[in-house]
């Protein structure tokens, strides 16, 4: 790997953690913003005197993955049996909280049911982080201040108003909270009071929690007369450099010979939806209608959107996937996706500025390359792909 390489895995790691002094400053001006943000004086007072500099929270900030997770292992760690079984029991439990939240909001409950299974596995786990410390922590980080100030300020408003104590305030690491993870600044903007008491509580309030969810959902667009997607199978010789984010009506992928998971005709729907392929023309196929981008909307992540639709698929009572993905594909480094990265930029196909993160534009960037080379384009990092660039080692 090339010095330019390695200087880029190490970059994350050189922005240097303040003194006890600085922090101590830092926390004097971040108190002052909040004041002027419109925070009571009181509140940051109070809050910012017992705020405490969370070393294990600037460890796991700095932490990059050693290697990339593949799609089998992400989709069989999120969307396991236990984790549908216990999916079913709550939307039995909660049935008639759930179907209220559909009935306002549109979402339907197997949905709700899968977003609260995967971030808090039903309300198991919060995160165990003093939220004010650690968003002080971050804020007063250079590498993401701005953000986290942002972050801290809105922690500081929603202590304020009454939702929760200080000391109560507890989340992950970079600050997301309750039943459904929200961060701070989604919380001022989409969280409501679900059971009527006067204060927004995703801690200690399901109705809260399941209603803020549905209502920021819904802020995204969410279509209750569709489903996030569908797995589907794809015809011989299929052209995968359709799988490029593109967006076609039903109708044209019906016309191609893309069949449901169980090789029944596309509904002749006047629905647009993009071709997705996560472990490459190996594994399975879906195809994503508008849903899927509110999906992405709450997270940001492929892998995270699929399992959300198929847990809520599961859920509501349907089965595994037809093509389960490959389980025998390499998770790549770090190191080896930057390689990869800068290997397609100096042949002339642009992957954006090595980050070593398998985003849009590293696989557009691969598609390019396996084009030109007559490989199937369908994006994928594979063993060939590797080798013929030179990058994969087998470690």
């Amino acid at each position: 790997m090339s010095l330019s390489t390695l200087s880029l895995a190490a970059k994350a790691e050189s922005t240097p953690v303040p003194t006890a002094a600085e922090f101590e400053q830092c926390k004097l001006n971040l108190g002052e913003k909040a004041v002027a943000a419109g925070v009571s004086q009181a509140t940051v007072a109070s809050v910012m005197a017992d705020v405490e500099h969370l070393d294990r929270v600037i460890e796991l900030d700095r932490r990059q993955p050693e290697f990339t997770t593949t799609f089998a292992d992400y989709l069989n760690r999120r969307v396991n049996d236990a984790r549908v079984s216990k999916g079913r029991e709550m939307l039995e439990q909660h049935h008639d909280l759930l179907n209220r939240v559909t009935a306002e909001t549109g979402v339907p409950a197997p949905y709700l049911a899968a977003f609260w299974g995967l971030e808090t596995n039903y309300g198991s786990y919060f995160g165990k982080m003093q939220v004010p410390s650690a968003l002080t922590t971050l804020a007063c980080d250079a590498r993401r201040s701005r953000f986290f100030t942002e972050q801290l300020i809105a922690a500081l408003r929603i202590i304020d108003e009454g939702a929760i104590p200080a000391e109560q305030m507890e989340g992950s690491w970079a600050g997301a909270m309750g039943h459904v993870q929200f961060m701070p600044t989604v919380f001022l903007k989409h969280a409501v009071d679900g059971d009527g008491d006067g204060r927004r509580d995703l801690w200690n309030s399901l109705p809260d929690a399941m209603m803020s969810a549905g209502r920021f959902l819904q802020s995204m667009g969410w279509d209750g007369d569709y489903r996030w997607g569908r797995e589907v199978l794809l015809p011989d010789n299929f052209d995968f450099s359709l799988a490029d984010g593109r967006r076609l009506p039903l109708s044209e992928w019906r016309a191609l010979g893309i069949t449901d998971a169980f090789g029944h005709p596309l509904a002749n729907e006047p629905v647009n939806a993009a071709l997705i392929v996560p472990s490459g023309h190996e594994g399975p196929a879906f195809l994503a209608y508008s849903n899927f981008r509110v999906i992405m909307g709450w997270n940001r992540s492929e892998f995270y959107a699929i399992a959300v639709g198929h847990l809520a698929d599961r859920i509501a009572g349907a089965g595994t996937l037809q093509s389960p993905p490959p389980e025998t594909q390499p998770a790549l480094s770090r190191k080896q996706v930057l390689e990869l990265q800068q290997t397609l930029n100096d042949k002339g196909y642009p992957s954006g500025k090595p980050d070593g993160i398998l985003g849009s534009n590293t696989r557009k960037a691969i598609r390019a390359y396996q084009k030109a080379e007559g490989l199937v384009a369908d994006g994928f990092p594979s063993e060939q792909v590797l080798g013929a660039l030179g990058v994969y080692t087998g470690t």
